[in-house]
């Protein structure tokens, strides 16, 4: 018999708040963390703005020798996961410390200080590389530092699939629990890419926004004038736990995971394949999962990216899926707000969908001046608004042609055994 899993904990570091409370608080009110870059000289970028996290100080979360040894998606990954642990209330000891799993997504790991060192290395020659650069660079460093951070001596998975990475975590660690596994596992994703080369690789293929004069305004999901999108920072960590293990311990539960899908276009590496087929066979496969009907979803957390080709495909898969129901279902795009993380898209964006659930309140989409003709469904524009709110569908969609999809459910008294 299958095990219900369910959410008992989050832990969020984005460009419109560090935290669940300040992340959601933005998010609620239609706040732009997009800004133009200040992390390194974008004068001769034709795309100069990203979502950059402000006022992240490691040192509140490790201690200065410990946060030295990590690039700063592990450093990222550890302060949500623990911010997440603190927030279920999950107390990890020599007791149970083997029953915990972890399951961690990144696209790129630590490229950025791989750039920053390797022109140390050009300058100075191999003695001024850092002797941390081959224990931060792979994607894998980041389930590590938290498994040493927590003192966690579970499993430890890495996922590496794109723009969807956080999405299949979620995935990953639902099935695993699902099928009696484990009982809980930290689930999440964390991504910091804004480096020179990185950022310039994006450009070249023209991928970003170029909407430089007002940077809040650049990332523009479902927008006619929309051109790309923008590139962000961050993490988020979640507790994903089997029912009964939470409730025995009286923990506060924000959702509960019904299912999970997941498809490849096999079609191109930067583009959707343009008939949404098997994107919407991804969600098709999550409403099956999830033994529920396409008319039993009350919200869509769009993958959203701003691109020509993503939101006007996601929007097709939207009524291929839902038919006529998908007029009547309300879709918005949080990375009009936070930036586009990458590997860490889907983790941030499932977190954004169960305080969604537990606010019953649904985030806007901002910058949706201009209405697109082909995308004319409901996308939360500009302002956000009261609604009830049982079941959440979170897409993501990834480079190479990757597409998945998880179903969440507020939890009701009656649904528990």
């Amino acid at each position: 018999m299958n095990k219900r899993v369910v959410i008992t904990g989050v832990g969020a570091i984005t460009p419109i708040g560090i935290g669940k409370n300040d992340f959601w608080g933005s998010l609620a009110s239609g706040r732009s963390g997009i800004r133009k870059i200040t992390r390194f000289d974008v004068s001769s970028y034709p795309s100069q703005t990203a979502g950059e996290v402000d006022n992240f100080d490691p040192t509140d979360y490790m201690d200065p020798k410990t946060a030295k040894r990590m690039d700063r998606f592990s450093q990222f990954a550890v302060a949500c996961a623990r911010m997440a642990v603190d927030d279920a209330k999950l107390d990890i000891n020599e007791k149970n410390c083997r029953d915990i799993g972890i399951v961690v997504s990144s696209a790129m790991g630590g490229v950025p200080l791989a750039e920053d060192q390797h022109s140390l290395f050009l300058e100075k020659g191999l003695k001024r590389v850092s002797p941390y650069l081959a224990i931060s660079l792979f994607a894998g460093s980041a389930s590590s530092q938290i498994s040493i951070s927590l003192g966690i001596k579970g499993f430890s998975n890495t996922i590496g699939g794109a723009c969807s990475a956080g999405t299949d975590a979620m995935g990953h660690a639902f099935h695993n629990i699902r099928h009696g596994l484990s009982k809980v596992i930290l689930a999440g994703g964390a991504e910091a890419p804004l480096a020179p080369l990185t950022f310039g690789a994006f450009c070249v293929i023209n991928a970003l926004s170029t909407h430089n004069e007002e940077p809040e305004k650049s990332s523009r999901p479902f927008d006619r004038d929309r051109n790309g999108f923008v590139m962000g920072e961050g993490g988020a960590v979640l507790i994903l736990e089997e029912l009964t293990h939470a409730l025995d311990r009286g923990a506060h539960i924000y959702a509960e995971i019904l299912g999970y899908g997941t498809t490849y276009d096999s079609f191109h590496m930067a583009q959707p394949a343009p008939d949404g087929i098997e994107a919407a066979k991804a969600v098709r496969s999550a409403l099956e999962d999830a033994k529920i009907r396409p008319q039993d979803v009350d919200y869509i957390n769009a993958h959203g990216s701003g691109t020509p080709l993503n939101d006007r495909t996601e929007t097709k898969i939207a009524k291929d899926v839902f038919g006529e129901f998908a007029y009547d279902i309300p879709m918005s795009a949080n990375k009009s707000m936070t930036g586009h993380a990458l590997g860490a898209a889907g983790a941030i964006e499932t977190a954004a969908s169960i305080l969604t659930l537990e606010h019953q309140f649904l985030p806007p989409t901002i910058n949706l001046e201009n209405p697109d003709p082909e995308c004319d469904l409901d996308y939360v524009p500009q302002q956000g608004r009261d609604a009830e709110i049982r079941i959440v569908l979170s897409n993501s969609y990834g480079f190479g042609g990757k597409n998945s999809a998880l179903i969440l459910k507020r939890l009701n008294s009656d649904r528990l055994p």
